[in-house]
């Protein structure tokens, strides 16, 4: 269960990292890429910040998280500077892709019958009425 306390510097932190984050793939020549942050879970210890991202076109969403990884240092001291008012210590931040939205198109496009997630589904035992 997350505390208030857990919500409400998870939302400053989500805030904050949206901004740096969006501004820096903007500044790195990536024009048409969209990154949003999910969700910011922060253990109750409030010493680590796990930040889910989307990333809009996937296709290079793991090569910009490991851009993102590496650049963990510098993010953090920039969200530190945003929020010197707010937090006295910014917590160490995880970064983690959030598939969610790739895993409910997947959901759905399964329902339309678009995609059938069984690959092969002439091995499935036919079910007998009995």
């Amino acid at each position: 269960m997350e505390t208030q306390r857990q919500k409400k510097i998870g939302g400053v932190i989500q805030k904050d990292i949206v901004d740096i984050l969006q501004r820096a793939a903007i500044d790195g020549g990536l024009k048409g890429t969209i990154i949003s942050v999910s969700k910011v879970v922060v253990t109750t210890d409030l010493s680590i910040a796990k930040v889910y991202l989307s990333i809009f076109p996937t296709q290079d969403a793991k090569e910009l998280l490991n851009g993102i990884k590496s650049n963990q240092p510098l993010i953090k001291h920039e969200l530190s500077q945003r929020t010197r008012n707010q937090l006295r210590r910014v917590p160490e931040l995880l970064f983690f892709l959030d598939d969610s939205l790739d895993y409910i198109e997947n959901i759905e496009k399964s329902l339309k019958g678009e995609e059938n997630p069984v690959k092969n589904p002439d091995l499935l035992e036919k079910r007998k009425k009995s």
